[in-house]
């Protein structure tokens, strides 16, 4: 079809036919009544009646990167990334219509057996030292996958069995003791420190540190941390975003069908902004306090993804029953390291989009506050 159309002014002959012809055209592909509205608001991510679509496309234009028609009834190749703001979403239906695709995701470098494997296939393939432990690791998912979830479904026994397969998945944190008035953190040479040598202050909290003595052991259950810092490491995440197909692409939506820029040298390298402020969870009881959770913005994604609460990357959780002031620094230490050390050295990452291993690095360009935050971040 012609869509020379999209280009022309908006209230032109040209433009008013190329519309209605492909309103009439994407109609004709509807699903239940509706088709994906491609103008330059919805971007592809909303189901709309024609009529709706038509009038959107009237106000606001046609997404003009949206050059193959996939999402309404066009033949052609799957588009890029560049092409349409929702292939990420149409992809994923299309792709991951089963688990084993996700999986296959999650632990790219190994084949995709065709069939879940007999044990005794297992024990002769590891006789033969064929199968990595991650390989190993990779087929017992795609056994637990390919069984009924409830059929002699082995579910987690308590709260700390549940957390350990979410720690599999990459989607656990780290708990870093801190000190009670914000002085340093019970972290790395300071781990096994007792107190805080700057104020001599308890890591623990009082009624548990209170035991001292020969009545030490005799203590019921474990020290409880006075204050506890929570670091989800930005390595995984950086990895998790190259290991969909789709979502990898877009990681280079800047770059693919775009003016080359001086971004980075690799295109995949990872440019970051850093957003902080503190909140009460207890606000509805009128309970002084305040909980900073420090958030990282993805800005290779396309700007109608970005800021999407999905494409955020959760890194701290600061707790405090008070504003921090500048001691913001002092719980801020594992996310800079780590950065400097993404910075320096990176992190190997596999592309499944193009395929191969590299190393991904990344740069934090900017933070966003309000002013207070803003005082407190930049000391």
């Amino acid at each position: 079809m012609d869509k020379s159309w999209m280009k022309k002014q908006r209230g032109s002959m040209e433009y008013i036919e190329g519309l209605l012809n492909f309103v009439e055209f994407a109609s004709e592909h509807a699903s239940d009544g509706k088709i994906f509205c491609p103008c330059t608001k919805c971007v592809n991510l909303c189901l709309v009646p024609p009529g709706v679509a038509r009038e959107h496309l009237w106000r606001k234009g046609m997404l003009q990167s949206y050059t193959h028609w996939k999402w309404h009834g066009e033949s052609a190749d799957a588009p890029t990334a560049t092409e349409c703001g929702s292939s990420h979403v149409q992809d994923s239906l299309e792709q991951y219509g089963d688990f084993r695709g996700m999986l296959h995701d999650l632990c790219p470098t190994h084949e995709m057996p065709p069939e879940p494997m007999q044990e005794g296939e297992r024990v002769q393939q590891q006789a033969q030292g064929q199968p990595t432990d991650g390989a190993q690791k990779f087929y017992n998912m795609i056994d637990d996958v390919d069984k009924p979830l409830y059929a002699d479904a082995k579910l987690p026994k308590d709260h700390y069995k549940a957390k350990k397969i979410v720690r599999d998945l990459g989607l656990g944190y780290e708990k870093i003791h801190a000190c009670p008035n914000d002085w340093m953190l019970f972290w790395k040479e300071n781990v096994n420190l007792e107190a805080c040598p700057c104020c001599k202050v308890s890591r623990w909290k009082t009624n548990e540190a209170s035991v001292t003595g020969n009545n030490a052991s005799s203590s019921k259950g474990k020290k409880k941390a006075a204050k506890i810092l929570r670091w989800f490491p930005l390595k995984s995440k950086l990895q998790r975003l190259f290991l969909s197909p789709d979502l990898a692409s877009s990681m280079k939506w800047h770059v693919n069908g775009r003016t080359d820029d001086e971004f980075s040298f690799d295109p995949r390298n990872v440019r970051l902004g850093l957003t902080a402020d503190g909140f009460n969870p207890f606000g509805i009881l009128s309970t002084t306090h305040s909980t900073w959770p420090v958030m990282l913005v993805p800005y290779n994604l396309s700007p109608w993804l970005c800021m999407k609460w999905s494409s955020l990357i959760l890194s701290l959780v600061i707790p405090s029953p008070k504003s921090l002031g500048i001691a913001i620094d002092v719980y801020l230490q594992p996310l800079v390291e780590e950065l400097r050390e993404l910075w320096d050295v990176g992190v190997e990452a596999y592309d499944a989009s193009s395929k191969n291993v590299f190393q991904v690095h990344a740069a934090l360009m900017w933070t966003i506050h309000d002013f207070p935050a803003y005082a407190d971040v930049s000391g």
